[in-house]
């Protein structure tokens, strides 16, 4: 039954990859396309014009968001200090915009990050902490998100009157409205409903393993439950994350004036707004590769935005995101490999000094003399 399981698990894994893979071709395929459509020299034309400086401001320009982005985080959970979550956070974005995982892998190893010490004397903090302060920070920015597309499409509905996107778009934000109440329902209760039911999924393992998962679970829900005790935090949390993404709005206002393109910053909220709702659907594929660039094309014809200016937009993103984002990456790699030096080294010396400590039993002989009798000349 084991062999079974294990044979199981790994092809759910295997086929897990093989279809993250075929999307993460695919969106490559459709981006090629794209481009081709557009012409390859208009388009190539239109992201070289921004310049060295310019693409050097909005690159600057991330690097703000990001801080925003943390401070958002920040709020929340105000205990696990803010450099620590700006990093965290950076590492999450940077893995679903550069690796060829999903968001959801960017998740997992956010909470990774999350737990990384770069100090002796920063606060441990462990998985299930990790996990329950990373399921929030993304329920908060879903919160900011939704009411950042709903701007949008009151900018939308101002410049272009009823358009045929905006039902699609009202849509797409009641979607995230729906699953956001979900999301928030499920870590509020989820671990009860583990604890009362979960004993069909566990009941086929060890009495040690089963207690370990469900005290787990406990404890993520505990820390859960108090993060969400704070609705003054939490709403903070959801307007900083609203003016974080105001800020990528920003970032597209500055792209286009730098790309020569008449947009005003009202009209980059419309166009990111709308992208934004619209690339929330192809969240399982990697990097958004391929939505991201028709998302960009098709909100930019509602504004008369040439096709070449408007994946030009998409493409300067992604080069300031990668930008970013491979930086971070081999910075937290670093970091880690520097981690888990520090940790075999500490583990070293305490072994060293136990066995300084330790007293070895010294065997003794003892030998019996015989006795002596009457008669025996010495």
């Amino acid at each position: 039954m084991k062999i079974e399981g294990n044979v199981c698990d790994r092809f759910r894994d295997c086929n897990l990859k093989k279809l993250t893979l075929f999307f993460a071709i695919l969106g490559l395929i459709v981006t090629t396309l794209i481009v081709a459509w557009s012409g390859v020299d208009p388009v190539l034309h239109a992201v070289l014009s921004i310049g060295f400086y310019g693409f050097c401001a909005i690159v600057l320009c991330q690097l703000l968001v990001d801080g925003i982005l943390g401070l958002a985080w920040h709020v929340a959970f105000p205990e696990l200090g803010y450099w620590r979550l700006v990093g965290a956070r950076m590492v999450r974005d940077a893995v679903g915009s550069c690796l060829p995982l999903s968001q959801v892998g960017g998740m997992v190893l956010g909470v990774r990050a999350t737990c990384l010490r770069v100090k002796e004397t920063s606060p441990n903090i462990y998985l299930s902490e990790a996990t329950g302060a990373n399921l929030v920070d993304i329920t908060t920015e879903v919160m900011g998100q939704v009411a950042f597309i709903l701007l949008a499409i009151i900018f939308l509905v101002t410049y272009r009157g009823f358009h045929p996107l905006v039902m699609p778009i009202m849509g797409g934000a009641l979607f995230l409205v729906v699953g956001s109440i979900g999301f928030i329902w499920t870590q509020r209760n989820g671990g009860r409903l583990l604890r009362r039911f979960g004993g069909v999924f566990v009941r086929k393992m060890t009495e040690k393993w089963k207690n370990g998962l469900l005290d787990s679970v406990d404890a993520a829900q505990d820390y859960l439950e108090q993060a969400w005790s704070h609705p003054l935090r939490i709403a903070m949390a959801a307007s900083c994350h609203f003016l974080g993404w105001l800020g990528s709005a920003g970032i597209l206002w500055v792209t286009a004036w730098f790309l020569g393109a008449s947009l005003t910053f009202f009209q980059a909220v419309a166009i990111e707004g709308v992208a934004c709702a619209i690339m929330s659907v192809g969240f399982f594929i990697p990097a958004g590769l391929g939505v991201q660039e028709g998302a960009y094309m098709v909100i930019g014809h509602v504004f008369d935005i040439s096709a070449p200016i408007a994946l030009g937009f998409s493409l300067l993103r992604r080069g300031r995101e990668l930008t970013v984002g491979i930086s971070v990456l081999l910075i937290w790699q670093f970091l880690e490999m520097r981690s888990l030096h520090a940790e075999h080294y500490h583990t070293k010396i305490e072994n060293a000094k136990a066995d300084q400590f330790t007293v070895t039993p010294v065997r003794t002989f003892v030998y019996e003399i015989p006795n002596k009798e009457e008669g025996d000349i010495d």
